[in-house]
């Protein structure tokens, strides 16, 4: 069983508004990363939002921490819920291969350009609070470091949107 996760908890300072409901081809990039995980995964929750098209949850150990904070949030949750592998990936990133899951497979596994676009076994969860809880550095890298996760390079790298010149570039560039 495989879990979503939208990380949807960052300020978007870049952005300068709430780039989760930013649109794109009428659709907000939080309903279109929800959509997308849906159909690959048995359920899909959004962490760092209070409302979202999907069940929310709160970073841990608390709001701040980074992707890191939503990714031990969704596989503390994943792993309590049962699930094998949580499936992550940024509000920010709206399109994304048609053939994720299968070149994530088997987890742990992640993309290079962008590396919170990951398959985790759902027990990283120690690992990843290990790394929140400690005074040492706080990255995906760690993380990937920690529990000996596969890099995956992608020959282009998924589009990421950070600012609103990167959205009307994602339009432009997808024909939007």
């Amino acid at each position: 069983m495989i879990l979503g996760c939208v990380l949807a908890g960052g300020t978007a300072s870049r952005f300068g508004s709430d780039k989760a409901l930013a649109q794109l081809k009428g659709q907000s990039l939080l309903a279109r990363a929800v959509d997308t995980l849906s159909g690959w995964c048995d359920a899909v929750v959004v962490v760092g939002r209070d409302q979202a098209p999907a069940p929310t949850l709160p970073d841990w150990p608390r709001p701040g921490m980074g992707p890191l904070g939503g990714i031990a949030a969704a596989l503390r949750h994943g792993q309590d819920a049962g699930y094998e592998t949580v499936l992550t990936c940024g509000v920010d990133a709206p399109f994304l291969p048609e053939n994720l899951p299968e070149l994530l497979n088997p987890a742990p596994a992640y993309l290079t350009d962008q590396p919170i676009i990951g398959l985790w076994p759902a027990n990283a969860a120690s690992a990843v609070e290990a790394i929140l809880t400690s005074p040492g550095k706080h990255s995906m890298r760690a993380l990937a470091e920690a529990i000996n996760a596969r890099p995956v390079h992608l020959p282009a790298a998924p589009a990421n949107i950070n600012t609103p010149a990167d959205l009307r570039a994602a339009e432009t560039q997808h024909g939007l």
